[in-house]
């Protein structure tokens, strides 16, 4: 268990579960969220146990947002000294917690339960796989607090459900419930709510128990940087590379030989030869 104040940190049989824990504020989101977000996302890049993570809120809603404190919230001229800056501006607190995912080099599942609205429904776009309960609601609610979306979500969310989907919800602000998010395809699949955590870990285990660390975390960098690739001779250089360094290593050999010899293979390999993540941070945050 951890011992950050708004999140719990736990690992058990290689997959780690993040939890956001301010129930009392239905897992509002503040500064001090932000940086516990990338604390714990960079504990469980360098811990080779955690093969998997899951995401997921304390109580009935997964995150309804920013703490909102008066009409001052968003203000963010006095902000640069605790954010630190990005091209002379105050960085966005959505940035600083959610782009630590981005990074990961471990598959990521959002268990999305209840209300998952502004930074609750944007952080979740650089997760891998997001499965919803029935009773989760989304909502990227900015144009109707006078503001624009955060966490990159310009960025990822048209990636994601496509640039007319993603001007629907952003343009209209309004709050859909999982069945939408489902026909969007902002989550993969919707399940009852009492078996939303069984479902995430069942998929996290089935990754965790069956596959290679360093062919996962490979593969996790590649679909992602090729989303802004210019064209498949991009993708075919990287995929040439990173079958030349992975395919003379260990757990290329131990993926052979245990399917020749009809078992399951043991992978061993530690994730030091893969980079730290993608994105990289600009150099003046990195």
């Amino acid at each position: 268990m951890s011992d950050w104040s708004q999140v719990v940190w736990a690992v058990d049989g290689g997959v780690g579960t993040l939890t956001l824990d301010r129930p009392d504020r239905r897992n509002a989101y503040t500064p001090v969220m932000a940086r516990e977000l990338g604390e714990v996302a960079a504990v469980a890049d360098a811990d080779d146990a955690v093969r998997v993570v899951v995401v997921t809120g304390t109580g009935r809603d997964f995150c309804v947002g920013a703490d909102l404190q008066g009409a001052g919230t968003f203000d963010r001229s006095a902000q640069a000294a605790q954010a630190g800056t990005i091209d002379g501006v105050a960085r966005d607190w959505g940035g600083i917690g959610a782009l630590p995912f981005a990074a990961l080099r471990k598959p990521v599942i959002a268990a999305v339960n209840g209300a998952a609205v502004g930074i609750g429904a944007t952080m979740i776009l650089p997760m891998d796989v997001r499965i919803a309960g029935e009773s989760a609601r989304f909502g990227y609610v900015f144009a109707r607090r006078g503001i624009v979306p955060e966490a990159a979500s310009s960025w990822f969310l048209p990636r994601v459900v496509g640039i007319s989907q993603a001007m629907e919800w952003v343009a209209t602000g309004r709050v859909f419930d999982a069945a939408e998010a489902l026909r969007g395809r902002l989550v993969s699949r919707v399940v009852p709510d009492a078996e939303l955590l069984d479902t995430a870990y069942a998929l996290a285990h089935e990754i965790a128990d069956n596959t290679s660390g360093v062919s996962v975390a490979a593969s996790r960098q590649l679909l992602w940087s090729m989303l802004s690739a210019s064209s498949p001779w991009d993708a075919h250089r990287a995929e040439s590379r990173a079958l030349v360094e992975l395919g003379a290593g260990a757990d290329a050999a131990e993926g052979v030989a245990s399917f020749l010899e009809k078992r399951p293979a043991v992978f061993t390999a530690p994730l030091d030869g893969i980079g730290q993540g993608w994105p990289a941070p600009p150099p003046d945050l990195a």
